[in-house]
C-alpha cells in the first residue's frame, strides 16, 4: 500500500492502495512511520505521490462505516491526525505531486506539505479537483486542519471553501494559492523533484532553521488539539446525519 523509492537523497513515498488510495489505519500508520524515519535514513527531502487520476480520496469511508465502536474510529482518526502532524513537523521538506483528484483527506495531506504541484487534467472539460468537501458528507473540519487551509488561501476564502465543502478545479486552485504549480500529468512528479532539489541546494542549516520557524504555527495547531476535538470528530462520524450521507454517497459511487 506504500512504495518507497530512493532518488539519491530524496525519498519518494508513493501511495499504492487501490482503488483510490483511501486511508485506513494501516496506510495512515505506514506513511507516518515512513515520514518520521526518512531523515534518519539519509533522506534530505520527501516527494509524496499517488496514482495518475487520483492522488487520494482521503479517509476510507467504506471501512469507516463498518466500524462498530467509537473507540476504533478514534484510533483511526488519531493515526491519520498523527500523519498530518508528521508532515507539518517534518525536519525535511515534503513536496506533494498531485497527479489527479484530491478530495477531503487527500487535500488535507497536501495542505501541510511544503509545496504542491498539481496536474491540469487531460480533458479541459473534466479538470482535476481539490478541496475539503467534508461538510458534503456530514462532517465538520477540525480546527488544526482549518488552520492549514487558512495559511494557504486566507481566512475568509478558507471559511467559504470549507463551509461549502467546495471542490475547486486545478486552475482555480492555483489562482487562490491552494496549490503552487500546475503541470501536465506526466510532468507533475518531475516538477516536484525539481522544486525540491532547488530548495535542497540552499545552505542547509539556514534553510532548515528558517523553515522550522516558519512552520511552527502548523505544529502548534496540532499540539493545541485536545481529546475533546477527537471526541467531537468521532461523534460526527457516528452521527445519524454523517452515516446516512456517507451511505448515500457510497451507493451513488457503486451505481456508476
Amino acid at each position: 500500500m506504500l512504495e518507497q523509492i530512493r532518488h539519491d537523497d530524496i525519498l519518494e513515498l508513493r501511495l499504492a492502495r487501490p482503488p483510490v488510495n483511501a486511508f485506513d489505519l494501516h496506510l495512515s500508520r505506514a506513511l507516518r512511520e515512513a515520514i518520521e524515519a526518512a531523515p534518519g535514513g539519509g533522506a534530505r527531502g520527501i516527494v509524496l505521490s499517488g496514482r495518475p487520476g487520483m492522488f487520494s480520496a482521503g479517509l476510507d469511508a467504506a471501512a469507516v462505516l463498518e466500524l462498530d465502536a467509537a473507540g476504533r474510529m478514534a484510533e483511526l482518526w488519531r493515526e491519520y491526525s498523527g500523519l498530518c502532524r508528521a508532515i507539518a513537523a517534518s525536519s525535511v521538506p515534503i513536496v506533494v505531486a498531485i497527479a489527479g483528484h484530491a478530495p477531503a483527506g487527500g487535500a488535507v495531506l497536501a495542505t501541510f506539505c511544503d509545496y504542491r504541484v498539481m496536474a491540469r487534467g487531460a480533458d479541459p472539460a473534466k479538470p482535476y479537483r481539490i478541496g475539503l468537501n467534508e461538510t458534503r458528507v456530514g462532517l465538520s473540519v477540525p480546527p488544526e486542519i482549518q488552520t492549514g487551509l487558512r495559511r494557504l488561501v486566507g481566512a475568509y476564502r478558507a471559511e467559504r471553501l470549507m463551509v461549502a465543502g467546495a471542490m475547486v478545479d486545478s486552475d482555480e486552485a492555483l489562482r487562490i494559492g491552494f496549490v503552487d504549480e500546475l503541470a501536465e500529468a506526466d510532468d507533475v512528479a518531475p516538477r516536484a523533484f525539481a522544486w525540491l532539489r532547488a530548495l535542497l541546494a540552499l545552505p542547509p542549516q539556514a534553510m532548515a532553521t528558517t523553515r522550522a520557524i516558519a512552520r511552527a504555527d502548523l505544529v502548534a495547531a496540532f499540539d493545541a488539539a485536545h481529546r475533546s476535538d477527537v471526541d467531537a470528530f468521532v461523534r460526527d462520524w457516528f452521527g445519524d446525519e454523517s452515516r446516512a450521507t456517507l451511505k448515500a454517497v457510497l451507493a451513488k459511487l457503486k451505481a456508476k
